[in-house]
């Protein structure tokens, strides 16, 4: 069985379109999607629907959540974060909100013999990131269950969103993906002299794992193919004026660089590691 595996598509349509296009062009068996629909574009209804009439499962992100919800205390949040929310909100109705909000934390199955856990962004949380530049101890709870698992059992596979960086790493014969952006790609680590071309990392990013579906034998084979799509950002970005946070919106598609790089600055500190100097 061949299953496509898409994240954080973040209310770009276009991309999303051209994602579930490549999608039906490989025949995959089945879609699921690890969260985070709405929220920074301006077309989140539109992603909401497109998710549900393709994607067989669907996990809730942290901004599916947090863009729904009624906050306590609302009042006492700083005026711009009170825009953000009122504004993402206005993009959605009553029956979206609830359908995310209703979404479940996560699911797994057996692939090859392999059990494979997925959700957001971490067994027990949907908003904190694990990078590639976290430590082994760091990588290694990723595997292990939580209260929001459906079991208990220790995984051996963990594919992941929320990062929206695609990289794959192998621990104590565990694997551990993170499948990429649909639509907000970007690179952390970032050099003036260094960096490649800015189409490397600008395009839609999802994630093909392929093997013996349900599955609890190690005798068959498993595979995953990383892919990325091209689309036209443009006409993704072509009514921005309706975007309260367009010249962010406009960066991270463009230049596919993170709109709040001072705190991943602040995170690489807190890891050891001048960014600078790499």
């Amino acid at each position: 069985m061949k299953i496509a595996i898409i994240s954080d598509i973040h209310g770009n349509l276009e991309a999303l379109k051209a994602t579930l296009k490549d999608i039906k062009k490989r025949q995959v068996n089945k879609i699921i999607c690890l969260g985070d629909i709405i929220a920074k574009g301006i077309h989140a209804k539109e992603c909401i629907e497109l998710v549900k009439e393709n994607c067989e499962i669907v996990i809730q992100g942290n901004c599916d959540r947090y863009f729904s919800m009624e906050h306590e205390g609302f009042e006492l949040m700083p005026e711009q974060e009170q825009k953000r929310i009122k504004w993402n909100q206005s993009l959605i109705n009553e029956e979206d909100r609830k359908y995310l909000l209703k979404l479940p934390f996560s699911y797994e199955f057996y692939m090859s013999g392999s059990l494979v856990r997925l959700f957001h962004a971490t067994p027990t949380e949907n908003n904190k990131a694990i990078t590639n530049f976290d430590s082994i101890e760091t990588k290694y709870k990723m595997f292990l269950p939580s209260a929001n698992t459906i079991s208990q059992d220790i995984a051996d596979t963990i594919i992941y969103g929320h990062i929206h960086h695609p990289y794959m790493d192998k621990i104590y014969n565990k694997t551990l993906i993170n499948i990429g952006s649909v639509g907000n790609s970007y690179d952390v680590v970032r050099n003036n002299l260094k960096d490649s071309n800015i189409l490397e990392t600008t395009k839609a990013f999802y994630l093909i794992i392929e093997g013996e579906y349900e599955s609890k034998e190690y005798n068959s084979e498993m595979s995953f193919q990383f892919i990325k799509v091209p689309y036209n950002i443009e006409e993704e970005l072509k009514n921005e004026s309706k975007n309260i946070e367009k010249e962010y919106y406009r960066c991270e598609l463009t230049q596919g660089m993170y709109r709040n790089m001072t705190a991943v600055n602040n995170n690489f500190k807190e890891l050891g590691i001048n960014i600078d100097k790499i």
